[in-house]
């Protein structure tokens, strides 16, 4: 029934604009920071391969992802060096625009899952929880937005040749 709400509803679409603008100022900032401030992600990293997350009996919890963060994204620090603050801005972007904005909430709640089992806290659990919002509503999210045009541009084009035959027998 609140998933049917948050997905039909005009009202809903209304209150889901307010919490994409919100989301998509967080990150859009974040990522403009990053951007225009020489951004190095090699201090996080290695904090978080320092100091992992660990359970109640002191062992790590996510150690497959401190492995990860070791022998992939540190020896590339370069590489994630872009990606994050690219990211960031253009998740932001999509969801102050409206544009795509379930591929971009699914994104950010891909980097907000990536920073919270590295340990960063903050605010993530908020983030994460008014992402899912956003991400469960699909396209009333963004229709006060871009999606208006957007989605069924997509859905005629990239669709247009996959419509069911109906033959009379």
């Amino acid at each position: 029934m609140v998933v049917n709400w948050l997905r039909e509803n005009k009202v809903a679409a209304g209150i889901l604009t307010v919490l994409r603008l919100y989301m998509g100022y967080s990150w859009i900032t974040a990522g403009f920071h990053k951007l225009s401030g020489g951004f190095d992600a090699s201090g996080y990293l290695k904090g978080a391969i320092a100091n992992p997350v660990k359970g109640p009996d002191g062992a790590m919890v996510y150690g497959w992802y401190v492995d990860f963060l070791k022998h992939f994204a540190l020896p590339n620090v370069d590489i994630f060096n872009t990606i994050v603050p690219l990211g960031e801005f253009l998740i932001g972007l999509g969801l102050i625009l409206g544009c795509l904005t379930t591929a971009a909430m699914f994104f950010g709640l891909v980097m907000n899952f990536s920073f919270f089992i590295a340990g960063t806290v903050s605010h993530i659990p908020t983030d994460l929880f008014l992402g899912a919002i956003i991400l469960f509503s699909g396209y009333n999210a963004g229709r006060i937005g871009l999606d208006r045009w957007v989605i069924p541009f997509i859905r005629n084009t990239a669709f247009k040749g996959n419509k069911t035959v109906k033959h009379n027998v």
